[in-house]
């Protein structure tokens, strides 16, 4: 017996729980019907697409307005549908472009008011005057049934409205209808959680590759800059160094310490640019510093060599192709433009890669950082253009053309939320909310005289 007891505690356990899950489930889902009331019954179409004044649910049942919700959930069309009782508040003149001003969607509208049916719709939902032409059909093939000309009205006319419904479970709405979409999307959040996750983890090691590959040539970059200042004969204590010298020699010693303590603090490829540029500007510094003990004018400020930023400043543009790439001009140092003036080949920086040692502009986007660190203080277009056709160029490329974030020129069609804020003379066929044609009463009676 004890054991029976135990199996069924361990049973009622789910079973409770679904069971509360059910109760709330009921709780929460919207009906078909509400209170009664045009602010009710506009609620109620903008969740669920049908409304029922309670008034009439003896004529129309929540099991039918269930089945008439979910119909018209399937077609996914702007399709509003409410049955009413012919009285306050539902004027007859009136409560088409009332509720239709209260839902404010685009759409198409059907009330059935009384013994009465008619319908209205938005000319961008459905053309002008189909709307009451299909009603009067489905009325005329139904005379006083209300189930069965809504279903009418609506096989009918979903094929031809235009637009999108709204997402609702109104009405009778099934556990399953809620509990599976809840589920998939609680897996496919948790998929795409795993999927971030994993995504941010290959990021990080592909940051930390790149960067290891970086280190060593920014690493043999600094070590170069650091063998200049060693084999320069400057003191700045000697008496014939003044000021400025001394300037430019502090300027050269600090730019290398800063290039070094940015490598130390670097985390990923992009922070190797800071490097670069202190390297850059502290052999400007130098190039200036010997210039003034030369006695020589001072040097423009011009990009490092193309070919080896280590080789400094450069003093000259030259024409240069690479291999199997169009010609371009490119600034070069005094050795290289010598070299290139004799028709020999430059001295080009080659880097690591795993097809073997490689110039630095075809090693892959990695070096972005450290060529923009060089070149990116001297205009955003110089280095494309000096890389135009190789590795590093095609990726540093920007697109020439922007998106265009207007209109997309297609058709205009229903299920948008428009509020009150619509051409009355696009609804149906002169719903004015007077004594038109498509007004209740006064122009033809429901199911004829269309």
């Amino acid at each position: 017996m004890r054991t029976l007891a135990r199996r069924r505690s361990r049973g009622a356990g789910p079973t409770a729980l679904v069971a509360v899950l059910l109760g709330l489930l009921l709780l929460l889902a919207p009906a078909a019907s509400a209170a009664g009331g045009l602010d009710d019954a506009a609620a109620a179409l903008k969740q669920g697409q049908v409304y029922v004044d309670p008034a009439m649910t003896g004529r129309f049942s929540q099991s039918q307005a269930d089945d008439l919700t979910e119909k018209i959930r399937k077609t996914g069309k702007p399709i509003f549908i409410a049955v009413v009782p012919d009285a306050d508040p539902y004027g007859a003149n009136t409560v088409l472009p009332d509720l239709r001003t209260k839902v404010g969607i685009v759409g198409t509208y059907g009330v059935w008011r009384g013994d009465q049916f008619r319908a209205g719709s938005d000319k961008a939902a459905l053309p002008t005057g189909s709307a009451e032409r299909i009603a009067g059909a489905s009325a005329r093939s139904h005379p006083g049934d209300i189930a069965a000309t809504l279903n009418d009205f609506v096989d009918t006319a979903a094929p031809q409205v235009k637009g999108h419904g709204v997402n609702s479970t109104a009405g009778g709405v099934s556990t399953a209808a809620v509990v599976v979409p809840l589920a998939l999307l609680a897996l496919a959040g948790t998929g795409v959680l795993l999927l971030f996750r994993r995504s941010k983890k290959r990021k990080a090691e592909r940051r930390r590759a790149e960067l290891a590959q970086l280190r060593r040539v920014v690493d043999e970059d600094i070590t170069a800059f650091g063998e200049e200042l060693d084999r320069l004969d400057f003191n700045p204590g000697s008496p014939d160094a003044d000021d400025v010298q001394r300037t430019d020699y502090a300027h050269a010693l600090d730019s290398y310490e800063r290039a070094k303590r940015s490598m130390d603090e670097a985390k990923g490829p992009e922070d190797v640019k800071p490097v670069t540029e202190a390297l850059e500007d502290g052999r400007f510094a130098l190039a200036t510093l010997d210039a003034r003990r030369e006695r020589r004018p001072l040097p423009e400020r011009r990009p490092p060599c193309f070919f080896d930023p280590r080789h400094g400043p450069s003093v000259q543009d030259a024409d240069w192709a690479p291999a199997g790439g169009a010609a371009r001009t490119v600034p070069v140092c005094r050795a290289d433009a010598d070299r290139l003036a004799t028709g020999q080949d430059p001295e080009i920086r080659t880097v690591p890669t795993e097809h073997g040692p490689q110039p630095y502009w075809n090693a892959g986007p990695a070096y972005g950082p450290w060529a923009g660190g060089y070149f990116g203080g001297y205009g955003g277009g110089l280095l494309p253009g000096l890389l135009v056709g190789t590795m590093l160029g095609s990726m540093m490329s920007s697109p020439a053309y922007g998106a265009d974030l207007g209109s997309d020129g297609s058709a205009y069609e229903g299920g948008d939320f428009s509020g009150g804020d619509f051409d009355s003379g696009d609804f149906g066929g002169g719903f004015d909310g007077g004594g038109g044609g498509g007004d209740f009463g006064g122009g033809g009676d429901f199911g004829g005289g269309f």
